[in-house]
């Protein structure tokens, strides 16, 4: 997060991407930042011409506005033409720029295996598919989707809760009325107050939240065992 790198003299920032231009180096330096004019804004001209990509002469930039949050990040990065794929995938998915470089890992991960058996390779898009279909398709995400309505709904409202608290736990009685609102909304029958305790007791069993282990009853505490991420992608419309 190149934003909270920032010093007054940016020894930190011209030293990180300064690495990269060493003799033999074989580091490459990604950062991401929340504003796309973060390198023009802030940063000295020493930093900056560390930014600049040999073959274009000028800073490798890659705009990602994500689709779901609506949020544009610019990646400062070298191998720009790979991470624009993968971004206009992951983009289109999710819209968190850091599933980008989770995707590209394993790329690099399974590439890696796949050398151990053959002569070596680079990472290639073939790589890339099987990352991102082994991360969308996890038994998680399909479980999701096979849940029932209210199921789904009771998810829907953890994700509305946790956005309006800004933390990442809540209790039955919060996500409880973030579902009835939700259920206003598309005009259904609110279930009641037993049918909630058991969704969340069935959607805990699958491990798709982490119970509070008590007898609190409406005031146990939830939590998601996956990412929101994976949870807002699961329940996508197709």
């Amino acid at each position: 997060q190149l934003d909270l790198l920032w010093t007054r003299k940016q020894n930190v920032m011209y030293n990180l991407f300064d690495w990269p231009t060493q003799k033999h180096s074989k580091l490459i330096i990604l950062a991401i930042a929340n504003t796309m004019d973060l390198p023009e804004r802030i940063m000295m001209n020493r930093v900056a011409s560390r930014l600049v990509c040999p073959s274009t002469s000028s800073i490798a930039l890659l705009l990602f506005c994500g689709q779901v949050w609506g949020q544009g990040c610019c990646l400062l990065i070298l191998a720009k033409l790979l991470f624009q794929l993968v971004g206009n995938i992951v983009a289109a998915l999710s819209g968190d720029a850091r599933r980008c470089l989770d995707i590209c890992r394993r790329a690099t991960e399974i590439c890696e295996f796949a050398s151990q058996k053959r002569t070596p390779e680079i990472v290639r898009m073939a790589h890339v598919t099987e990352a991102i279909d082994e991360m969308f398709s996890s038994p998680y995400i399909n479980a999701i989707r096979n849940a029932s309505l209210h199921e789904q709904i009771f998810l829907k409202a953890i994700l509305a809760e946790f956005r309006r608290a800004g933390v990442e736990e809540a209790t039955v009685q919060q996500v409880y009325h973030q579902h009835v609102a939700l259920c206003r909304i598309e005009g259904m029958q609110s279930p009641t107050i037993s049918e909630i305790m058991a969704i969340c007791s069935r959607l805990g069993a699958c491990r798709l939240l982490l119970v509070e282990s008590n007898n609190k009853y409406l005031h146990m505490r939830v939590r998601l065992n996956i990412s929101q991420d994976d949870v807002m992608y699961a329940l996508k419309e197709e």
